[in-house]
């Protein structure tokens, strides 16, 4: 199969423009009124009655006629003849005459007669009393009464037949997406066949040999990795109100592709891919949407998407995302998100915004659009800093630790420290953390973590973790073992870790320290060079080699995997675990936590040191707090 090049990028406009030219629309739905929630009317809503179609009163009290209380106060009550009651839900069997008054409740038809209600805390009620002759006989017996000691004008307290809505009246317009006071009013025009847009429906379709769904196993060996890209596209037509449909995964063979993405196109009105974009021999999706549709566009000068597709396939819209995830959500949010929600009869979301300002310099020269993902964090004195979160496009976590995004346009070489950024955050309830910390991945620090409100935690090793300090981006930084470069910062607090060898269950090998790497063919997994527990182990080195009267190298060169450093404290573990490996670098309490032989090589501390101008921050006396704690044995 022959390459094909793409040396002409398109611009971002274009690429909207072109994502524009396609017809997302789906139709209509006819939705019952408790699916209607969030949905957009596709036409206008006339009222086909009068809300309410009766005449009601407001409170609780009494109907009468208003000029029946015309004078009437405290010192002076109308007193007028109780002719019955009327209770809400039932038709009034009474009228109103002239001095009469009916008892009515909140809610009840308004009697014939009546034309105004009073309060019952405005009125008393006078019981049954008898009219005797001088005799002493009964002459007489009057009914009950009620005494009113206000007077009102005609149409008060009564909410007449359509004051709400009336017959005929606009109750909604097209466009409306409903929300739950609309609910209220559809329910009260007895609605309950309501025409709504039709979501988009998006067939999201991952590709590749090497992907697996969540949930299922993984083969390491053969590069298999979890499937991100489907379920966090999913989520993303979710929320700009599209239909997300999850087609199975597409392999790398032309085929196989054409056949799921076809079945895609023929159910949705657009179809997602991620993978298999860029220009290359085994990279054939483009072949299937020239054969099967119309390519609009390959490539997009942007950073991070370049390797992006727009086109048509069959009768559906199509566009291809990369497949880095960080690439293919950032094209996502960028591009596809605003056609969903256009389709879908939603507003463009009102971007929240903040200015804040570069915490360190970042350079860039690619001469593309760059979406730079980036977090915030707050200085001593309250403003804002922003800074780059950027572990590569095929990092997912680029996006997890970010808040939002700062568009870098294609003529700037670099962001000076200081310099002014707008932000564009990825939701408008996002804050920034109440403490930015960095350094080195420990088991004690994830549960301090744990107990602390919103903070964030980079874990870059006890090196960078001091480099950035000294930067002045993060609150914290926690180091540990020795170190070789100083930095003005203020220690909280600490604790002690004991440090070793990780080792198969029962030690079968007996291994005993660090001379059973270096005289026997073991195989040894390391920590990066940023790890603190890379430099302890280094230290532990050079004491052997100076021992041995050797050179240093001649104890690393001994050492089968000494080379071979893994990032996270856990990762030699499970090298061991899978038999991967005879021993690895490694922390007792993982060890312990894992079932596993430990041949300990001493005592490490942990340092947390504090950017000094920020020990006044809530976050960072949240923390120190806590070490307190830990201190304490508590």
């Amino acid at each position: 199969m022959d390459r094909k090049e793409f040396r002409d990028l398109a611009s971002p406009e274009e690429a909207r423009e072109a994502i524009r030219s396609l017809s997302l629309e789906g139709g209509i739905d006819h939705v019952s009124l408790a699916d209607a929630r969030g949905r957009v009317l596709v036409a206008r809503l006339d009222a086909e009655l009068d809300v309410p179609g009766f005449d009601r009163a407001s409170l609780d009290g009494y109907a009468l006629r208003a000029r029946d209380t015309f004078g009437a106060d405290e010192a002076d009550p109308a007193e007028l003849e109780l002719a019955g009651e009327v209770h809400a839900g039932e038709e009034p069997d009474v009228a109103v005459g002239e001095g009469e008054a009916v008892e009515i409740s909140t809610g009840a038809v308004m009697p014939t007669g009546a034309d105004a209600m009073v309060p019952v805390e405005r009125t008393t009620r006078v019981e049954q009393r008898s009219t005797e002759q001088a005799s002493g006989e009964t002459a007489s017996t009057a009914g009950e009464t009620v005494q009113i000691r206000t007077s009102v004008a005609p149409g008060d307290n009564v909410m007449f037949a359509g004051a709400d809505v009336a017959a005929g009246e606009r109750a909604l317009g097209p466009g409306t997406r409903i929300t739950p006071r609309d609910i209220g009013l559809l329910s009260a025009l007895g609605a309950d066949d309501v025409p709504v847009r039709s979501k988009p429906k998006v067939g999201i379709v991952s590709t590749g040999d090497e992907l697996v769904r969540p949930g299922e196993a993984v083969d390491s060996d053969r590069g298999e990795i979890y499937d991100v890209n489907s379920y966090t596209i999913a989520a993303g037509v979710e929320d700009a109100g599209g239909e997300a449909a999850l087609y199975p995964h597409a392999g790398d063979e032309q085929d196989e592709m054409e056949r799921v993405l076809r079945e895609a196109a023929a159910e949705c009105d657009l179809v997602l891919s991620s993978g298999s974009t860029s220009a290359s021999a085994v990279d054939v999706i483009y072949r299937v949407i020239e054969e099967q549709g119309e390519l609009l566009l390959h490539g997009v000068g942007v950073k991070p998407g370049k390797p992006m597709l727009v086109g048509r396939l069959e009768d559906s819209a199509y566009v291809g995302l990369p497949g880095y995830p960080v690439s293919a959500m950032m094209v996502f949010r960028t591009f596809v998100a605003p056609a969903i929600r256009e389709a879908a009869g939603l507003p463009e979301t009102e971007t929240a915004t903040l200015e804040g300002r570069m915490a360190r310099q970042e350079r860039y020269d690619e001469g593309r659009l760059r979406l730079m993902p980036v977090g915030m964090v707050r200085d001593g004195d309250g403003e804002t800093l922003v800074y780059p979160v950027d572990k590569g496009s095929g990092a997912t976590t680029s996006l997890a630790e970010a808040d939002g995004v700062v568009e870098v346009a294609p003529g700037t070489d670099y962001l000076e420290t200081g310099e002014s950024v707008t932000v564009s955050l990825f939701s408008p309830d996002v804050r920034p953390p109440t403490l930015l910390g960095v350094g080195e991945d420990d088991p004690t620090l994830s549960r301090l973590l744990d107990g602390l409100d919103n903070p964030r935690y980079l874990s870059v090793g006890s090196r960078p973790g001091l480099r950035r300090l000294r930067e002045g981006v993060p609150d914290v930084a926690v180091v540990a073992g020795p170190t070789d470069r100083d930095v003005d910062a203020t220690e909280l607090g600490g604790w002690d870790r004991e440090w070793g060898l990780l080792v198969k269950p029962g030690n079968p090998d007996r291994i005993e320290g660090l001379a059973d790497l270096v005289d026997e063919d073991h195989r040894f997994v390391n920590r990066t060079t940023d790890s603190g527990l890379r430099s302890s182990l280094g230290a532990a080195v050079a004491t052997l080699a100076e021992e041995r009267d050797v050179e240093r190298h001649d104890i690393v060169d001994s050492i089968v995997g000494f080379d071979l450093g893994l990032r996270a404290h856990e990762s030699p573990a499970r090298k061991v675990i899978a038999d991967e490996a005879d021993a690895g670098l490694g922390l007792r309490e993982t060890a312990d936590r894992l079932d596993l032989g430990f041949v300990s090589l001493g005592s490490q501390p942990v340092r947390v040191l504090a950017n000094p101008d920020r020990l006044e921050k809530p976050g960072v006396e949240e923390l120190e707090a806590a070490l307190a704690d830990v201190a304490n044995g508590r």
